[in-house]
């Protein structure tokens, strides 16, 4: 394909003729951490490893003597602007120190001393899929677990704008990231009110205005009917369709509901077949095996589907309980821990309907337990919310690195220049 004027084609794919291909090891001096077992003390200097890059939290580390921490650092040392990159394990993710630090740091991490080119940039493009693309061409092929030595992490190729574009581009994207970051913050600080929330209502620790009256222990079998879902013998994966009712799984319970990606679909055929097994609105679906305190309230939008026979189906008696308040008393840790308690199995966890009925939860008031299902499912609704709008800035963030770190979107000036070079 013919390359448009004003950009060119090189061995990382075209950009524009301003750019440079470089390799890492001309614009960063490369060290690795140290090759000896660290003697830990219960307070001193931090020892980073892979862990605290791949999560990007510095804070939780263990700690060398000060000591072997000036032995460690006689020739080089971390500083403000350095890049750290994982280099054993999980290979090729970048942190940028951008704080004032004092640590020191082991062999399964790189230390990137840039000279060449501006660390918020290339810490930015490492997050590309042509970077990983990068790492993994040059890693030990046959390595278990995955590695890259200092000489192929020098040959790591990059596109490079000039310096300005460069910081513009970091900046560009570091606004995104930053607003990411207040999203998430925002959202763990709604989950945990929600929790706090969730504590003090479903206990009756904490009572609604208008509310009171003693709550009663009630047994599953009391409140509620348990049946197991079809067996083996009864449906096949090999029954599965392109088109038809959708049966639902343990894959598929989620934290708000049932998801919906993937899922298995039977023919009308068997859809009849299996009518015992078809789910109505307020039922709740539970794993039977392995992960045995997920759950899931269906919907309206649900009602008609199956149920596999991995799951149970708990239905409420719609005269004695409000079917979103039981789910919730279902995901509460209390509930959960229950579960574990009492499920069987030797190699992997498992519930029957028997173990299931005879478990507990307090049930208050219909009206009572409607009113704490309401705030709940604010609560739930304000946290849903804030995850899709998270989510949809992430796929922006990508997008735009699509654009920026290829030169399709330059940024000259401080504006927008939207070019292809092809």
């Amino acid at each position: 394909m013919e390359v448009r004027p004003g950009y060119k084609r090189t061995e990382v794919g075209v950009i524009p003729d301003a750019w440079e291909v470089k390799r890492l090891g001309d614009l960063a001096t490369v060290r690795d951490g140290t090759h000896q077992t660290p003697r830990y003390v219960p307070d001193g200097i931090p020892f980073y490893s892979v862990e605290h890059v791949t999560c990007g939290d510095f804070t939780r580390t263990k700690f060398i003597s000060d000591e072997e921490h000036r032995f460690l650092t006689r020739s080089y040392k971390i500083e403000r602007g350095d890049i750290l990159m994982t280099r054993i394990g999980s290979i090729g993710d970048c942190r940028l120190v951008d704080w004032d630090v004092n640590a020191s740091f082991y062999v399964s991490l790189a230390l990137l001393k840039l000279h060449g080119a501006d660390a918020a940039f290339v810490t930015q493009y490492s997050n590309s899929q042509a970077f990983k693309a990068e790492v993994d061409l040059h890693s030990l092929p046959s390595a278990t677990p995955k590695k890259i030595n200092l000489g192929p992490i020098s040959d790591i190729r990059l596109p490079i704008p000039p310096l300005p574009e460069q910081r513009a581009i970091a900046a560009a994207l570091s606004d995104v990231d930053a607003l990411l970051g207040g999203l998430e913050r925002l959202i763990a600080k709604k989950r945990d009110l929600k929790q706090a929330a969730m504590q003090q209502l479903l206990t009756g620790q904490t009572r609604l205005p208008g509310f009171s009256g003693e709550w009663e222990i009630l047994q599953i079998r009391e409140i509620a009917s348990v049946r197991t879902g079809p067996f083996g013998s009864t449906l096949h994966e090999s029954d599965y369709v392109q088109d038809g009712t959708p049966i639902i799984t343990v894959e598929h319970l989620g934290e708000f509901g049932v998801t919906r990606q993937n899922l298995p679909l039977v023919s009308d055929q068997d859809c009849k077949r299996l009518c015992s097994y078809a789910l109505e609105a307020g039922d709740i679906v539970f794993s039977r095996v392995g992960s045995i305190d997920r759950n899931a309230l269906i919907r309206e939008e649900e009602e008609g589907w199956l149920f596999s026979g991995r799951l149970l189906r708990v239905r409420p008696d719609k005269k004695r309980v409000f079917a979103p308040y039981l789910s919730l008393q279902f995901h509460t840790e209390s509930f959960k821990n229950s579960v574990l308690a009492v499920a069987v199995g030797q190699t992997m966890a498992s519930l029957n309907t028997k173990i299931l009925r005879d478990l507990s939860v307090p049930i208050p008031s219909i009206g009572e337990q409607d009113a704490i299902a309401t705030v709940l499912s604010d609560m739930d609704a304000e946290l849903s919310a804030l995850e899709a709008r998270r989510d949809k800035t992430r796929a922006l963030k990508q997008a735009m690195m699509q654009e920026l770190l290829t030169g399709r979107i330059r940024l000259i000036s401080g504006e927008l220049k939207v070019e292809s070079g092809e």
